[in-house]
């Protein structure tokens, strides 16, 4: 008789997301009104939501699989079946991806957040009613895809009559005399070089990322050295920036950055007066208009 005691099964990563998955899945489905789905009435209900055998029904798979991954078992559901699910689900696009990943599954590249495509009304009115602050709408990559005057007399351009893909903080800084000459913190580009290797890091392969980078390194034999001699990375954080003005001088303001509720990564960026110095600034660039 053997005195050793088996070893219990060490839980994997792979089984906590099943476990993680089907949990969710319960909690989208008792979240769900059978009524507004067109579902018919059908007795009396002792959970809320749908039952297993409606998402199965919606889905178009079988109740005792369904079941089955609900309750966290090994059925390796495919792309396609488990898109079919989030539909009956009614999962939003996030939500379908986490499904996927939980699932082990590639998210489909149509689920994949979109990127910002304008600015809605709501967005426009924001970034007006902040004047005199300067104010603007910015994606990860540093494009920048809304303003408002203030920020635009600021920075000593017109976002308008720019082409589409050179509103980009970098690349202005890298070829725009007056975006430049307005910048006063020391080290400007060296902070630009580690502000998009980290955020970059989420997107290596990417077409558009690779595309950008590219289009600074022919931009700046500078920028390209950088990148290649140090590997720094810093996040966007709030900080004091300086500015340099043709005609009001040297000055300081506040850099605050909010980030959107939209689920692409935009954050909102204003800049804000910290002394009297920087006030009078605000208060000169809005009687420019």
């Amino acid at each position: 008789m053997s005195l050793i005691a088996p070893l219990e099964a060490v839980p994997t990563r792979h089984d906590d997301n099943r476990k993680q998955l089907g949990a969710f899945l319960r909690a989208r489905r008792e979240s769900l009104d059978p009524q507004r789905l067109g579902l018919p009435r059908s007795g009396r209900r002792r959970t809320p939501g749908l039952r297993r055998e409606e998402v199965a029904m919606l889905a178009d798979v079988g109740v005792t699989w369904y079941t089955w991954l609900e309750q966290g078992r090994e059925v390796n559901p495919s792309a396609l079946v488990m898109q079919a699910v989030a539909q009956a689900l009614q999962c939003s696009p996030l939500e379908t991806r986490h499904l996927f990943v939980l699932a082990g599954l590639p998210p489909l590249e149509s689920l994949q957040v979109p990127p910002c495509e304008g600015i809605s009304p709501g967005t426009r009115r924001l970034l007006d009613s902040l004047m005199p602050q300067p104010a603007s709408i910015q994606k990860p990559s540093f494009d920048i895809v809304a303003w408002n005057d203030s920020f635009c007399r600021l920075m000593g351009v017109d976002f308008a009559a720019m082409a589409e893909e050179d509103r980009n903080c970098i690349y202005l800084y890298l070829t725009n005399e007056n975006w430049r000459s307005r910048l006063a913190n020391p080290d400007v580009l060296p902070t630009f070089v580690a502000y998009f290797r980290a955020a970059m890091a989420d997107h290596r392969g990417e077409a558009e990322w690779e595309t950008k980078l590219a289009r600074f390194f022919a931009a700046s034999a500078e920028f390209e050295a950088l990148w290649h001699q140090r590997y720094d990375v810093r996040g966007v954080e709030n900080q004091i920036k300086m500015f340099n003005h043709p005609v009001l001088g040297a000055f300081s303001l506040q850099q605050m950055y909010w980030y959107s509720a939209p689920r692409n990564g935009s954050r909102l960026l204003v800049y804000l007066p910290i002394d009297e110095a920087g006030e009078h600034a605000l208060a000169w660039l809005d009687k420019q208009r």
